[in-house]
């Protein structure tokens, strides 16, 4: 089945877009998994991900301080990152935020994409034909922290559920982006993508945007191109 759904994922980026057809939207392939979360104790926000895609950083994760944070993955249409950290800025949660972008994507049912403001307020979109073992995990861990845990094309169905549990279980007091990054590591251990490793990305910023934005950003590390990017991504 999976070696069919990679054949049927093959021949859809392969397809050249058309003018009018709603593939021309497409950006990237970036089938993944990530995690989005606000700290309860900082209010700092964050996205980690990792894929077996060549610098994924620039593509799946944004992040404003004192706004929110969004994942956009699968077949990803880029734009949900700045516009739904646009309309979170305007005053929409996350959840109206998201709401409204599906709406106006007429291939919304290949996005995977989560969202978390300030107030921590969590959405999360999986579309029905994103390939599988795609799946969210979403919730909010005993010290108040929310997340949402998302993959795609993975190699089991455990892997949200797996970060999930490494973002809940982190010892009191620890760090938003060692939290996130606890996450990528069981996303690992419950067999990760099912196409293998290659780059991965972590943002976390801020509670309270200072004006300044490069003062706002607690981190911000990529590892574009690497055998085992997640520890990398650890060690830096």
């Amino acid at each position: 089945m999976k070696q069919l759904l990679l054949v049927i994922f093959a021949a859809a980026i392969a397809a050249p877009a058309r003018a009018g057809d709603a593939t021309a939207d497409f950006a990237r392939p970036v089938s993944t998994y990530s995690i989005v979360a606000r700290d309860a104790a900082t209010g700092e926000m964050g996205v980690a991900v990792q894929s077996h895609w060549f610098s994924v950083g620039p593509i799946v994760p944004w992040a404003e301080a004192g706004v929110g944070a969004v994942a956009t993955q699968s077949l990803v249409k880029v734009s949900y990152g700045p516009d739904g950290l646009r309309l979170m800025r305007e005053g929409a949660a996350a959840t109206d935020a998201l709401a409204q972008l599906i709406r106006q994507d007429d291939a919304a049912a290949v996005r995977q994409v989560a969202m978390v403001d300030a107030k921590g307020n969590v959405a999360t979109h999986t579309g029905e034909k994103c390939i599988a073992e795609a799946g969210f995990e979403h919730g909010t861990a005993p010290d108040g922290s929310v997340y949402s845990a998302q993959a795609n094309l993975m190699r089991t169905d455990q892997v949200p559920a797996a970060m999930a549990d490494a973002f809940e279980s982190a010892p009191p007091g620890t760090p938003l982006a060692e939290r996130l990054i606890r996450a990528l590591h069981a996303a690992e251990s419950a067999g990760g993508d099912v196409r293998g490793r290659q780059s991965a990305a972590i943002v976390v910023v801020r509670a309270v945007a200072s004006g300044n934005s490069w003062e706002d950003r607690v981190v911000d590390l990529r590892v574009e191109d690497h055998p085992t990017p997640v520890d990398e991504l650890d060690r830096l």
